[in-house]
């Protein structure tokens, strides 16, 4: 089981490696290690089967471009007793078949036979393109 998220106000991939080292200190949850972190509101019921076996796949302008491998979900309380689920995870950006995807608030599972396969380490750029190209024309 996985997680898909909107990641809102980020265009690229890259744009997204490029806070990935800065998001754990907006939220004063340094985890002492070289991970990347996101908060969300809500702490996943299924939990037990995701932590260090599931993947957050993100959606970035209407499609599904990536993922990251989900090391742990952790509770989190701020200084109001407020609680939040911190999604830590991989450091890694794993490209993925670019996949179509409505928006939505919050996040939802995805069912691993339902996640976009990882783009191959043979592939470059054109062919990501040429896949989502192939994907609108609903080929893919």
């Amino acid at each position: 089981m996985h997680m898909v998220k909107l990641c809102v106000g980020v265009a690229s991939v890259e744009e997204l490696e490029s806070y990935r080292d800065e998001r754990a200190h907006w939220w004063d949850a340094d985890y002492g290690e070289d991970v990347h972190v996101h908060r969300t509101r809500m702490m996943p019921k299924r939990r037990e089967e995701m932590e260090g076996a599931a993947s957050i796949y993100w959606v970035m302008s209407g499609q599904i471009v990536c993922r990251q491998p989900i090391l742990r979900l952790t509770k989190f309380t701020d200084a109001e007793g407020k609680d939040y689920c911190d999604i830590v995870m991989s450091r890694d950006m794993i490209r993925t078949v670019p996949y179509p995807k409505r928006p939505f608030q919050g996040w939802r599972y995805l069912r691993a036979e339902d996640a976009p396969p990882d783009v191959g380490a043979n592939e470059n750029g054109n062919s990501m393109e040429i896949a989502a190209e192939l994907e609108r024309m609903g080929l893919l």
